[in-house]
């Protein structure tokens, strides 16, 4: 079996953005709900048979605490905003198995719930549906892949080097020193993905980079001024990492039959 599991805040984001402006005879905006019921019915119908969506049940979580600049639900359009619930409670009623997260956010359940599932022998293939550059460290050979669902591209792991210049598992470390703005957090002065790429590709982690860069074996500009920044900068590149390294130590689900489609609610399909 092929296990799917979505990024359903992305998804709501991208129908938003994408999608002309409708509204329920509430007066609720609902247009970006119906897109992501619309995108994963259309997986159903072209084979998928075990789905799991993430949503932010709030944006905030635990990183919040740890980095002031992490984002936020600052910002968002109230009528996007508004439609997290109305997409959860559409989930629920269309038989998806739905993890609306609060202490951590849909990212790692995306990333749990790809690690349980790649665990289970039964299955062949776990596809992450989002591009998120963060969830490419959840990729593991060809077993477990990422799909940006709007371009259709799949990355394996040699997709994610081929990408990014570094290995799923540096992944962390590539973010801390580059930064992520999406999430909210900078990086390093300095250091952009040519740099990081070639350093991590040859030492994999932050704690393997020698402190001396006349010991470093790769090709970059500035390398003295580099070392220089991570020396100084070293602690700020450890959060940095923790923000961007998903957590997958807690448990979604207990067997991955769980997340089989079985049809609609009896509610909605009697109703």
């Amino acid at each position: 079996m092929n296990v799917h599991v979505v990024d359903g805040t992305y998804e709501l984001f991208r129908h938003y953005y994408a999608l002309p402006s409708a509204r329920d005879d509430k007066g609720r905006e609902v247009a970006a709900v119906r897109g992501v019921l619309a995108s994963i019915g259309g997986m159903l119908q072209n084979g998928a048979t075990h789905i799991g969506v993430a949503t932010d049940h709030v944006i905030e979580s635990f990183r919040n605490g740890l980095w002031p600049g992490y984002k936020t639900g600052e910002g968002i359009d109230p009528d996007l905003l508004a439609q997290f619930p109305l997409l959860e409670e559409a989930l629920v009623a269309a038989g998806i198995t739905l993890w609306p997260m609060v202490e951590f956010e849909a990212d790692d359940a995306l990333a749990a719930a790809a690690a349980a599932a790649a665990a289970d022998p039964r299955v062949e293939r776990v596809i992450i549906c989002t591009p998120d550059k963060d969830l490419a460290q959840s990729v593991r050979g060809t077993r477990v892949v990422q799909l940006n669902r709007r371009t259709r591209t799949f990355f394996d792991e040699a997709g994610i080097v081929a990408k990014f210049g570094v290995s799923p598992a540096s992944i962390p470390d590539y973010l801390a020193l580059v930064g992520d703005a999406a999430d909210g957090f900078p990086g390093l002065p300095g250091w952009g993905a040519k740099s990081a790429a070639a350093v991590l590709a040859r030492y994999g982690h932050l704690e393997a980079i020698p402190a001396d860069p006349r010991d470093w074996k790769v090709n970059v500009g500035s390398p003295a001024r580099l070392a220089q920044t991570l020396q100084r900068d070293y602690d700020l590149a450890l959060l940095f990492r923790k923000l961007a390294t998903l957590r997958t130590d807690f448990a979604l689900f207990d067997d991955v039959e769980e997340l089989r489609w079985r049809g609609q609610h009896p509610l909605v399909a009697a109703g």
